[in-house]
């Protein structure tokens, strides 16, 4: 996300802090400092999933509020963290993944793409959708496992017909439900809906990623004209400088971020709720085989018409918003924090 272009059109220049790359982060502090907050940002994100994945398994629409309160009244407030501890162990080695594949793809594409005279704000879209990518694709070799674990027990006891295979055997925790399904399913179980999560995730990613880095353009060249109105420093070519505070750059960043993510919860909600389905649900034509992919649309089409599909974009949309600005700033946060020569971030 290189902000330092952004933008320097008529007599104005913005100078927010520099980019940093790959190259000038301490590996060590960058993977353990970015476990820890990540975890937080999880932990109190992690209700609205919950929420989201129960709509999207019921049979008939029913609000998120009621969804809510339904499972705190009958299954206590424990409901909206259940599955959490497998969640949060997948999280840590997927998030590590994720932000490893994300900064190494987004150094060498975008040096690459600069190299081959492409103008910079093309270069940094360019680069960002294809670290987006890449950081997707290497995240859910780990995620999707610890995906199907996790949602297996957030739907436990939520009363569903349709859950009956997958719910009726009881799991005590993670743990528990990872022997099961591996000894019922075999590895293929664990790996149920990888497919179809490489399909939303991926392109979901690059959507993100690439957005972002436009959309950030366009709302710096907003603050810059609200700002050139105040008085900031004139350079020696008569050249308005602004110097935004990080009150504001963390704020952009937010702003832009959040947009990102709406864009994103739309475009891909009907592959997340295809993707839930078949990690939760099993096949009652099948026997013990999962349902396909045509079976799932077909199910949900008859449920509730093509709209099924959107079942919990409400939570889904809230969530990767509300994620996607919590994420970015504390990216950005932990990114200088990491920094090895902290006199990068003055200049």
């Amino acid at each position: 996300m290189n902000l330092s272009a952004a933008e320097e059109e008529s007599a104005q220049e913005i100078h927010v802090p520099a980019d940093i790359d790959w190259q000038m982060l301490d590996k060590s502090k960058f993977f353990f400092l970015g476990a820890a907050l990540f975890s937080g940002v999880s932990a109190s994100l992690y209700p609205v999933v919950v929420l989201k994945t129960r709509q999207q398994v019921a049979q008939s629409q029913v609000s998120c509020i009621k969804t809510a309160f339904s499972m705190v009244r009958q299954e206590g407030f424990r409901a909206l963290y259940r599955g959490f501890g497998t969640s949060l162990t997948g999280t840590i080695p997927a998030r590590a993944l994720y932000m490893g594949a994300l900064e190494v793809t987004k150094s060498n594409v975008g040096t690459t793409t600069v190299r081959m005279g492409l103008p910079e704000p093309t270069a940094a879209a360019i680069a960002n959708a294809a670290a987006g990518l890449s950081a997707a694709i290497a995240a859910q070799l780990v995620w999707t496992p610890v995906d199907v674990v996790s949602q297996r027990l957030m739907v436990q006891g939520c009363g569903n017909s349709k859950l009956s295979n997958a719910s009726a055997c009881k799991y005590l925790n993670g743990i528990d439900a990872f022997r099961k399904i591996l000894r019922t399913d075999g590895p293929r179980g664990l790996y149920r809906g990888f497919g179809i999560s490489i399909l939303t995730y991926a392109p979901s990613n690059a959507v993100w990623w690439a957005s972002y880095s436009v959309v950030q353009r366009l709302v710096w060249g907003g603050v810059g004209c609200y700002l050139a109105k105040k008085d900031d420093e004139i350079n020696d070519n008569g050249v308005k400088t602004i110097r935004p505070d990080s009150k504001t750059v963390m704020a952009v960043q937010g702003v832009s971020a959040a947009m990102a993510g709406g864009v994103s919860a739309l475009i891909t909600m009907p592959l997340d709720t295809i993707k839930t389905r078949l990690q939760v649900l099993d096949g009652d034509e099948n026997g013990r085989r999962g349902p396909t992919i045509g079976q799932t649309v077909r199910n949900l089409v008859k449920e509730g018409g093509w709209m099924a599909c959107y079942r919990g974009l409400g939570p889904r949309w809230a969530s990767m918003s509300m994620s996607a600005t919590t994420m970015i700033t504390t990216y950005e946060f932990l990114k200088r924090l990491s920094t090895k020569n902290q006199d990068v971030l003055t200049r």
